[in-house]
């Protein structure tokens, strides 16, 4: 009897732990937890871009803590992350040209040519695609897409104009924004 009830309690565990561990969203499975720039960040929230009633991909946002704050959010100067999990593919002409729309309304010509830099880093993105914007103060937004870094953008100014398109003021996506600042 006491290995019967033992074995209860460590299924009881395991199902907590794993759930510690992920997040659903969409039916896509993101972990609470991620490294960027040596500094362990939390999952601060996740949501669904949709697009004309189309599901494009889950967003999740990572912070060191939590904030349901977009300004502290973006304002603050710390390692961060964006993670994009594709839903349908987007090819890569779809992908620059979304982002470099988005940028335009920074409304900076110095930006504007670091935007041309980041949109030449996209590649077609494929169901079930990850890609990472890495923020790490000092060096920039680093993009990674399927595993591989593709490069380094350069700039505070430039990851505050990029997280503004995800959770600034004009969002591309106001549910989206929502439930990455898990409102």
């Amino acid at each position: 009897m006491k290995t019967r009830a033992m074995m209860i309690l460590l299924l009881a565990l395991l199902t907590l732990t794993s759930q510690a561990l992920a997040r659903e969203v969409a039916g896509v499975s993101l972990r609470e937890k991620a490294t960027v720039g040596g500094q362990s960040l939390i999952l601060n929230g996740a949501g669904l871009r949709e697009k004309l009633f189309i599901d494009v991909y889950v967003g999740a946002l990572y912070l060191p803590k939590k904030t349901t704050r977009s300004k502290e959010a973006i304002e603050s100067d710390v390692p961060k992350r964006i993670e994009m999990v594709f839903l349908r593919d987007v090819d890569k002409e779809k992908l620059a040209d979304t982002l470099e729309q988005n940028l335009a309304k920074a409304k900076s010509a110095a930006l504007d040519a670091k935007a041309k830099r980041l949109t030449a880093l996209m590649d077609d993105a494929r169901e079930g695609d990850r890609v990472y914007l890495d923020y790490v103060p000092g060096e920039g937004i680093s993009v990674s897409i399927k595993g591989r870094k593709k490069g380094t953008i350069e700039g505070f100014d430039f990851m505050k104009a990029v997280f503004a398109i995800y959770i600034g003021d004009e969002p591309s996506s106001e549910q989206l924004k929502k439930g990455m600042l898990g409102k």
